[in-house]
C-alpha cells in the first residue's frame, strides 16, 4: 500500500492487488517489446466498485509505471480523483466498450506491435500455420477499421465484433485481448503476439505455406483449453512472469 495514510485509506486491499497486477502487466509488456511508446493501454476493472477502472497515466513509458501511479477513471474515461496524472480519454474508447459489455472482461489489453499490426493488415488475418496460433483457432474475432477510435458509436460495433471471443484483431490497427484476470488477459496477448511474429517470419521466407487442416486445428485448440485452464498452467505461467519482474525490478509494486 502507499506510504501516504490518506491515499492508503482510499484504496481497498483488493484494489491495491489489482494495481500491482496491472503495473506488472505494463512492465512485462515493456520487457517483451509490446509497447507503442506512450500510446495504447492496459486497463482493469476496480474490484468492488461500480464502473471504475484503472489506466496508465498518459505520457508515461510503460517501464515507468507503478501500482500507485495508475489513475482511477469512470466509464467515460474521466478521472475520479482530482490531482492525479493526466489520462487519455480517447484511448479508453475501445476498452470501455469491452468493460461495459461484459463483467467477465475485467482486464483488457490493446497493442500496436509490429507483428500484430502487420497481421491485422492481412485479408486472412491470423492463419493456422503453427501450434501457437492454433490456440486461437475458432476463438478470435475481427473488427473492420473505422479510423482512430474517437467515435463513441463504434463501441457497440466493437462489442458485436468481439462476441464471446477472448481475442480481437482490429483490422489495420492492432490486437486486443481480454480476461477475467491479469494472468488470463496477459497470457492471451503474449501468445497472440508470438503467433503473429511467427506468421510474419513464415511469410517472409518466400516458401509455400502449410496451414494445419481444419479438423486438426480444432482438436489442438481444445487441447490448449484443457492444459491452460483445467490443469493450472495459467497460474504457473503468471507466477513465472512475476519472477521475471522481481529479477528485473520489483519497483513496479510501489
Amino acid at each position: 500500500m502507499p506510504d501516504n495514510a490518506e491515499s492508503a485509506a482510499m484504496i481497498s486491499d483488493a484494489e491495491w492487488q489489482a494495481r500491482i497486477e496491472l503495473a506488472a502487466c505494463y512492465r512485462l509488456a515493456a520487457h517483451y517489446r509490446m509497447t507503442d511508446l506512450i500510446y495504447t493501454h492496459i486497463t482493469a476493472r476496480v474490484p468492488g466498485e461500480q464502473d471504475r477502472f484503472l489506466i496508465n497515466p498518459y505520457g508515461w513509458r510503460w517501464e515507468e509505471i507503478t501500482a500507485s501511479s495508475l489513475v482511477k477513471i469512470d466509464v467515460d474515461g474521466h478521472k475520479v480523483n482530482a490531482g492525479e496524472a493526466r489520462v487519455n480519454p480517447a484511448g479508453f474508447t475501445i476498452h470501455s466498450a469491452i468493460h461495459r459489455a461484459s463483467h467477465d472482461a475485467a482486464w483488457v489489453m490493446h497493442t500496436h506491435t509490429r507483428a500484430g499490426v502487420a497481421v491485422s493488415s492481412l485479408k486472412d488475418g491470423l492463419m493456422p500455420l503453427n501450434q501457437i496460433a492454433l490456440q486461437f483457432y475458432g476463438n478470435i474475432a475481427y473488427h473492420d477499421y473505422e479510423g482512430i477510435a474517437l467515435d463513441l458509436d463504434e463501441r457497440e460495433r466493437i462489442v458485436a465484433s468481439l462476441g464471446d471471443k477472448r481475442a480481437l484483431v482490429l483490422r489495420n490497427h492492432g490486437l486486443l485481448t481480454t480476461g477475467a484476470s491479469a494472468a488470463e488477459m496477459f497470457n492471451n496477448m503474449f501468445y497472440l503476439e508470438r503467433a503473429c511474429d511467427i506468421q510474419v517470419a513464415s511469410l517472409g521466407m518466400g516458401q509455400a505455406l502449410a496451414p494445419v487442416p481444419d479438423a486438426l486445428a480444432r482438436h489442438v485448440a481444445r487441447q490448449y483449453v484443457q492444459t491452460t485452464h483445467e490443469e493450472g498452467d495459467l497460474a504457473l505461467e503468471w507466477a513465472a512472469h512475476l519472477r521475471t519482474l522481481e529479477a528485473l525490478d520489483p519497483g513496479y509494486k510501489a
